[in-house]
């Protein structure tokens, strides 16, 4: 049986972030996986982990996908402590890595090619305030014509120095002014039908 890693890094600040729509779009991935008859591991890391169980979800899972709202164009700080503690734990164990990929004995070996955990793959699902025009868009001041998988560069390297294949994103823009909530999720498991299945 194929097994699903979801992680929800959504981090509450009361009366005004409670994670409700993180949570519908993790319930929603959760749902689709199952159906799909994956076993669905968990990580809310908000309500706290043990690194070393974390590593072992990671080696499990065929596919991890995290959940995040984008605070300050990233996730919230505890997802990088999480990669941190985890990360760190998967390098000390040698189970997500070995080294960087390069030696002396062999000077074109690249760096970042020493990660031991190819056929894995890890997508990000994000919502935004900002509006879908903000990315991929040269016109636009702030982001300069770039798109979320550069914004998210910081994540998804942790990931792919590690071996693991960078599947496209999903996208929850505009959520408080002018988005589309509703059909995003209803549109979400389109997506992953697509890019995992």
């Amino acid at each position: 049986m194929k097994k699903v890693l979801l992680i929800n890094t959504h981090l509450t600040y009361p009366n005004w972030s409670e994670g409700t729509l993180n949570n519908a779009f993790f319930k929603k991935a959760k749902d689709f996986f199952t159906i799909k008859d994956y076993e669905v591991l968990e990580t809310l890391v908000e309500a706290g982990y043990d690194a070393e169980e974390e590593v072992e979800k990671h080696l499990q899972a065929d596919i991890i996908i995290l959940q995040t709202p984008v605070n300050w164009f990233g996730a919230p700080w505890i997802y990088k402590k999480y990669v941190d503690e985890v990360f760190n734990s998967g390098l000390q164990s040698q189970k997500f890595l070995t080294g960087d990929g390069r030696t002396r004995e062999d000077a074109g070996r690249q760096y970042g090619t020493g990660g031991k955990l190819q056929g894995k793959k890890f997508m990000v699902c994000a919502t935004f305030n900002a509006p879908a025009e903000s990315f991929d868009n040269p016109s636009q001041q702030l982001m300069q014509g770039k798109g979320t998988s550069e914004l998210f560069l910081n994540i998804t390297s942790n990931y792919r120095f590690c071996g693991v294949e960078i599947l496209p994103g999903y996208n929850c823009f505009d959520i408080f002014k002018d988005g589309d909530t509703i059909a995003d999720l209803e549109n979400y498991p389109a997506h992953l039908l697509k890019v995992i299945i």
